[in-house]
């Protein structure tokens, strides 16, 4: 299997019967959408496409204008009501006629060309802005920041406060912030306006997630938002949702063989298959309070997983071979107390965990066999999240030891620890690519816990070489615990897997 398309299924919803908008009229469903028009009666039709293959848009639209007290555009659009976040990787399509084309994100209170609205807006010339109307009729206002020609785009509505969030692939994302009063109730999509009338434009939309947040006062660990399994090319960004489910999947595995996504939900394992999407449960007998540290040996052949059992209650970890088994091996013992594995030696008679001994949390290894652990650093701040490269000589962790959540490496004794990143976020769950030669990991706020990876934040996914240098933003989403909390490479290196969440 050399491409992602192979790789694999498209998650779809598909209408049981003809949506139809409140005055009776039919209307046209595309992807995630309810509907594509449109806005204004421009003088040349606009019109859109999806495809299901790749989960891009191509929309083109006409329309003299997106900025005086009356509108004209092409608009794919949801009904979205109350807080919302959505992004976008947005591409013009040819040179353009006119440098005010526009291409972007809008939340609208109605169809009319005179509506209220707040967008991000997206010119063919240098413009990156906020636009907004703040009253129907009136004259379109405008803050302008400094991202030239981005490509990841992303508007979020928090009660009456919109923002518009832009960076070009690999960068960190700037914003701007806007008070607009709109209804609670909006309509949310992508638009295209040629600025001309007589020209029509085009431009693609990839990656497209609308996210609705948790709502405040979500009970941790008790209430929880839905789930997209997702794939990602680390090189082009590109991101496809495989799989949905209206509960908490996570941390998904990536099989040597290329052929499951391995994850864990409400307790219990399941393995996706790449080839045709089924989903079946892997069995791991009586051990059924298993959570998101799973992790495969290098040769495929065993898993090792973490659970809670017996009293007091302490994650211990477990191994079982990758067919499943009725019998899981125990390796660790509650008593010691609590064990959350993260990673397997090359040679597969160690694992690593983060370990709770004597009130203070740790990396250690435990030999398979024996039993016997093993305290690789010492230090009173928070280890965490270790895992070994694929030649066996280095341990890449995260330490809290300098003030925010750093990523850290050392030699397999616990000897050499040095820090790798040096930035404000807050940095989790290093993962080494199978060559060796990259390493992704998540980035949490700089305005948080650092020794905490909770549910739903705005988080990064970042990639960096393991031969040193700075690392770029692959992909900017909503998740955090449970999104990458494990080895998802895909074995040629190309791929990761992932799990990002919204409450739609």
């Amino acid at each position: 299997m050399n491409s992602l398309s192979q790789l694999i299924t498209l998650f779809c919803i598909t209408a049981v019967s003809p949506l139809l908008s409140a005055d009776g009229e039919d209307l046209k469903p595309l992807g995630i959408f309810d509907h594509h028009q449109d806005v204004g009666d421009p003088m040349l039709a606009g019109s859109a496409s999806y495809d299901s293959e790749t989960q891009t848009y191509r929309i083109k639209g006409a329309g003299k204008n997106m900025w005086n007290v009356e509108d004209q555009f092409h608009f794919a659009w949801k009904k979205i009501r109350g807080d919302f976040i959505m992004r976008a990787t947005i591409q013009f399509v040819g040179e353009g006629v006119q440098n005010h084309r526009k291409i972007g994100i809008m939340s609208r209170d109605s169809l009319e060309k005179d509506s209220r609205y707040a967008d991000a807006c997206v010119h063919g010339d240098i413009s990156t802005a906020l636009q907004y109307r703040e009253q129907d009729g009136e004259i379109t206002g405008t803050l302008k920041f400094p991202v030239y020609h981005p490509t990841e785009i992303i508007l979020e509505r928090r009660g009456n406060t919109f923002s518009f969030s832009a960076s070009v692939f690999g960068e960190t994302f700037k914003s701007v912030t806007h008070e607009q009063e709109l209804n609670e109730e909006t309509y949310v999509g992508l638009f295209v306006c040629s600025h001309q009338e007589d020209v029509i434009e085009e431009a693609i939309f990839s990656n497209v997630r609308i996210v609705i947040p948790a709502p405040e006062g979500q009970v941790k660990y008790k209430e929880y938002l839905g789930s997209h399994l997702e794939v990602m090319d680390v090189h082009t960004g590109h991101r496809k949702i495989l799989h949905s489910e209206n509960r908490s999947l996570q941390a998904p595995n990536w099989t040597p063989d290329n052929r499951y996504l391995i994850y864990n939900a409400e307790g219990l394992l399941y393995k996706y298959d790449l080839e045709d999407g089924g989903i079946r449960e892997l069995n791991t007998g009586s051990v059924k309070a298993n959570n998101n540290d799973h992790v495969l040996s290098f040769d495929g052949k065993q898993l090792g997983i973490s659970s809670r059992v017996m009293e007091p209650r302490a994650s211990t970890i477990y191994t079982v071979p990758i067919e499943g088994s009725d019998n899981p091996r125990q390796i660790t013992d509650p008593a010691n107390g609590q064990s959350y594995l993260h990673g397997w030696s090359p040679d597969g008679t160690h694992l690593l965990f983060t370990g709770l001994r004597d009130e203070q949390w740790d990396i250690w290894s435990v030999n398979v066999s024996s039993g016997k652990e093993t305290n690789l650093t010492q230090h009173e701040s928070k280890d965490d999240g270790s895992e070994f490269t694929p030649d066996g000589e280095w341990i890449y962790f995260n330490s809290v030891r300098t003030g925010t959540m750093q990523i850290w490496r050392m030699k397999p004794d616990g000897s050499g620890q040095e820090q790798i990143t040096f930035d404000s976020f807050n940095n989790w769950f290093p993962h080494i690519s199978p060559d060796g030669k990259w390493i992704v990991y998540i980035a949490f706020p700089e305005d948080m816990d650092p020794t905490s990876h909770p549910f739903y934040k705005r988080v990064n996914l970042k990639l960096m070489p393991t031969s040193g240098g700075f690392p770029k933003t692959i992909a900017h989403l909503y998740g955090g615990q449970g999104t990458i909390n494990v080895p998802s490479w895909s074995p040629d290196s190309r791929y990761i897997a992932f799990v990002s969440n919204t409450g739609m």
